[in-house]
């Protein structure tokens, strides 16, 4: 009974935090605000009209696309896939902070909205540094991701930039990740029958990485988040192949799960990287080992030469 009640008592102060945050710590950012509500282009599908709306005083949600809305939990569950437990602690990760200073995150201005300053050709030393001490070539990376340099919260920051077909920047150096708005898949279109499905941007550096010839015989849909899983259903529709290569954790496999029951054409190539998070941490692991042609499973990938050194992959 007393473990009941503390769930219990955990969601009802769980409601209590601010959708805003929520959202923010998600990726989204609202178009428009005022005291009163904010309006947010949907999380769950692709608009150019805002049509999602949060209730600052009331502290709900509703997405007028759809006709639905809730709590926060609600939100977390629907955008990430996950079950309750998984979006409490989701929000447990900034609840104390936002509990002890409840009454000044209630009154502080609203600055949250991320503004690209400049987009160029990836060349920041610090940028690159970065990439090589993922074992990501720099070579194959300046092909897909820019150096974007934007302003947030009247501070100016610079990282790796992914666009998705949206607009919107997935933003990345070695210290946070953040994102613009609006947030959205990117499907790479190379002309080929095959597709490659990743969830983000370092997962796919990392499979051209370590076997370029991917590129002559995929497109690519990274998914930036998996809360776009019906978007990535449609797409997968062109196919006839389709690889995934999502996280080995529980939100991966049941985003994988869920595309291999929308299509008899996807195969599930997480045993390549078992037993790690994701493909970068494996290609990671093995550069570090020193471990080469060796170290593929020949049926998961097309054969190609590769060495790893010490140092890292060389541009």
């Amino acid at each position: 009974m007393k473990e009941k009640r503390a769930n219990k008592l955990s969601c009802e102060r769980a409601r209590a935090f601010p959708i805003e945050k929520a959202l923010a710590k998600l990726g989204y950012f609202p178009t428009n605000e005022n005291e009163k509500e904010a309006w947010y282009l949907s999380p769950f599908r692709s608009e150019t009209h805002a049509s999602f709306k949060v209730s600052k005083t009331l502290n709900r949600w509703y997405d007028h696309g759809e006709g639905t809305g809730g709590n926060v939990i609600d939100l977390v569950c629907k955008i990430s896939q996950c079950t309750v437990k998984e979006a409490l602690e989701f929000l447990e990760q900034d609840s104390n902070s936002f509990f002890f200073q409840q009454q000044l995150s209630f009154n502080a201005p609203m600055e949250d909205k991320i503004l690209i300053n400049e987009i160029k050709e990836l060349s920041h030393y610090a940028l690159r540094g970065y990439l090589t001490s993922r074992y990501l070539l720099i070579i194959t990376a300046k092909k897909f991701i820019s150096e974007v340099h934007y302003s947030f919260k009247n501070k100016n920051y610079f990282s790796i930039g992914f666009e998705n077909d949206s607009g919107g920047w997935e933003l990345r150096n070695k210290y946070y990740k953040n994102c613009s708005s609006p947030k959205d898949i990117t499907h790479i279109k190379n002309g080929n029958g095959k597709l490659i499905v990743t969830e983000g941007v370092f997962d796919l550096l990392s499979l051209l990485s370590y076997n370029e010839i991917l590129e002559a015989e995929y497109d690519f849909l990274v998914l930036n988040s998996t809360a776009f899983v019906s978007k990535a259903i449609e797409i997968m529709k062109d196919y006839l192949q389709i690889d995934l290569y999502l996280d080995n954790d529980p939100n991966g496999r049941r985003t994988t799960q869920k595309l291999m029951g929308h299509s008899i054409n996807c195969l599930d190539r997480s045993m390549l990287y078992e037993g790690f998070k994701d493909v970068n941490e494996w290609l990671i692991f093995n550069a570090r080992k020193g471990l080469g042609q060796e170290a593929r499973d020949v049926s998961l990938l097309p054969q190609r030469q590769t060495l790893f050194t010490p140092v890292g992959p060389l541009d």
